[in-house]
């Protein structure tokens, strides 16, 4: 494991969480978007609201994609980080 999977894995447990389903590197690609078309801090806010959104129910990949639409919307770009 990578040092990342570790840490990730490390939270988890210590969160009582399972993100056994969760895609690492889609979260990175949101974040990575977020951060190009928006500014830095707004990357650590989408991460964190798609989170809330999917503690709320939400499907984890639809939410990504509903942040990543809104920010191209309102930052006028056209990256889709989502391929």
């Amino acid at each position: 494991m990578d040092r990342l999977a570790d840490w990730t894995s490390s939270a988890s447990v210590k969160l009582g969480i399972d993100t056994s389903e969760a895609d690492i590197a889609e979260i990175l690609e949101l974040a990575r978007g977020v951060r190009h078309a928006v500014t830095n801090p707004a990357a650590i806010v989408a991460v964190y609201l798609v989170g809330v959104a999917v503690g709320r129910g939400a499907d984890p990949r639809e939410a990504a994609a509903q942040l990543a639409d809104l920010t191209n919307a309102w930052s006028g770009t056209t990256c889709d980080w989502r391929d």
